[in-house]
This record gives structure tokens, C-alpha cells and sequence, in this order.
């Protein structure tokens, strides 16, 4: 399990990316989608004309009015089609433009990621997102397949981390809470991005508080040992999509994604678009 997950953790820059470069609301821009809008649209296009409904429950832990006032208004403007043109041409440009492509070993970490990917597909059941995205072709040049296969394995293992929190009975806001107090994410951003009020998350503070699993505004003991059986959790759940590689493709992925990972970073790709 602790394979597939550094296979994961090392490769997941290709796919997270998209989230943070310029070339992504360029494009969305172009098509007259400007900030959340862009961000809704161009990750829910795989589900078609995708109502507000559907996204906050996939997306999880965004305010509910920021995603309505995104969509379906959206689709007046573009249409899925549209969108998930421009997404994929955001990403491969900006993945070009970091020089992944000429990184020693990216075509075997493509096959490897790709069998992940596929072996994905056979565990459909209770994965919403990950499942749309699985309907869609894949693209034929190397640099487009690698992250549209990185973006396959990220939302598997995302709607098994949504199915972890709900069954751990953890809020949309009060994993955000629980996030903000690992202290990985800066507060500010969360609450910046995610949109609740200040008076929900300090209820939900509150909550987590009582339950004992905040000491203030950090993790209590308690709080790092329930956070880190979801993590396991989700790991667990993940694992069908890296089964078919087994313990040393895992590794073999981890170990060829350790380079390409470190291209996105050094390209500043994670970097907020500014």
C-alpha cells in the first residue's frame, strides 16, 4: 500500500498542476469562463452539462453558492465539449513548457500509469467522477495520455477520499478545518477558495473541538490518529487502480514519477497563476 500511494503522491504534479497555471484560465478566459467558473467547468465537463448539484456533491468542500453561482451558467457560454478541449490544452502546454517531455523515463512511467489507469476502470462503483472522466478518449500525443492518466488515478483516489470522510461522518467544511490544521494549506487559501462564511467554519471548529480532535486551532493527539486512519483508509480504497502493477511496478512508478514530479515543481507549475 505505501508503494502505490508514493506512486501516486510523486506523479500527482503532472495532474495538479492544471489547477494553478496560467494556461488553464487563458483558455477557460477565451470561452468567456473567468475564475470559479473556469475551475467548475473545466473539471465537471466530463459529466456533460453538469448541474450545481452534482458538483458540490462530487467536489465535496466547496461552499454550495460559489459552485451555484458558477454553474449552470457556464454552459450558456461553452459547452462541455468546448472545455475539456481547452483543459487538455492547458495541461499539455503547460507540461511542454515545464520540459516533462524530455525527462529520461517518461514513456515508461506513461505505460505503467496507464495499466494503473485502466485497471481503474473495473472498479466503476461509487466513483462518480473518476467514472466520467474514465468515459473520456484518450488523447493520442505521450504528454496529453500521461496527464490524462495521472488525472484518472487523482480522482479515483478522490472519490475514495470523499467516501472516507462521509463514512468517518466528517462535514464538508470540517475537513477543511481538519486540513487548514495540519498545517500543510495555509488557512487564508482554504477559506479563500472554499468560500465559507467565518461563521460556519468556526461552528465547525467547534464541532471538531468537541469531539476532541482540535487542541485550539492544531491537531490534537486524538485529531492526528482520526486524520490518519482516513488517509489510510483512502489508500486502501485506492489500491484496485495500482493492484494490477503489484508491489514493484508500484515502485518502479514511484521511482520514474520522482523526476517528472520534481520538473513541475522546479517549472513553477504549482505556483498560483497570477
Amino acid at each position: 500500500m505505501r508503494a502505490a500511494r508514493e506512486a501516486w503522491r510523486r506523479l500527482e504534479p503532472v495532474h495538479g498542476m492544471i489547477y494553478f497555471v496560467p494556461e488553464g484560465p487563458e483558455r477557460y478566459a477565451a470561452l468567456g469562463l473567468d475564475g470559479a467558473a473556469g475551475y467548475f467547468a473545466s473539471r465537471s465537463a466530463a459529466f456533460g452539462r453538469a448541474s450545481a448539484e452534482v458538483v458540490i456533491a462530487t467536489f465535496y468542500n466547496f461552499h454550495p453558492d460559489l459552485v451555484r453561482a458558477a454553474l449552470p451558467a457556464a454552459w450558456d457560454k461553452a459547452s462541455p465539449e468546448q472545455v475539456l478541449a481547452a483543459r487538455l490544452d492547458a495541461a499539455g502546454a503547460a507540461l511542454r513548457r515545464a520540459g516533462i517531455d524530455r525527462v529520461d523515463g517518461v514513456e515508461e512511467a506513461l505505460g505503467l500509469a496507464t495499466r494503473a489507469a485502466e485497471a481503474a476502470r473495473d472498479h466503476l462503483h461509487g466513483r462518480p467522477l473518476f467514472a466520467a472522466h474514465a468515459a473520456l478518449p484518450w488523447p493520442d500525443e505521450p504528454i496529453d495520455r500521461l496527464w490524462h492518466a495521472q488525472t484518472l488515478l487523482r480522482e479515483f483516489r478522490g472519490d475514495t477520499h470523499v467516501a472516507a470522510l462521509t463514512d468517518a461522518g466528517v462535514a464538508p467544511v470540517e475537513a477543511l478545518v481538519l486540513h487548514a490544521a495540519t498545517g500543510t494549506v495555509p488557512t487564508p487559501f482554504l477559506k479563500a477558495t472554499r468560500a465559507w462564511p467565518a461563521d460556519e467554519w468556526a461552528a465547525a471548529e467547534d464541532a471538531l473541538r468537541a469531539r476532541g480532535l482540535l487542541d485550539g486551532d492544531e491537531l490534537s493527539a486524538e485529531g492526528k490518529a482520526f486524520r490518519q486512519r482516513i488517509e489510510d483508509r483512502t489508500d486502501e480504497l485506492a489500491l484496485p487502480a495500482y493492484t494490477a502493477l503489484g508491489e514493484a511496478g508500484c515502485e518502479r512508478l514511484a521511482e520514474l514519477a520522482r523526476p517528472i514530479g520534481r520538473a513541475v515543481v522546479s517549472a513553477g507549475l504549482l505556483n498560483p497563476a497570477r
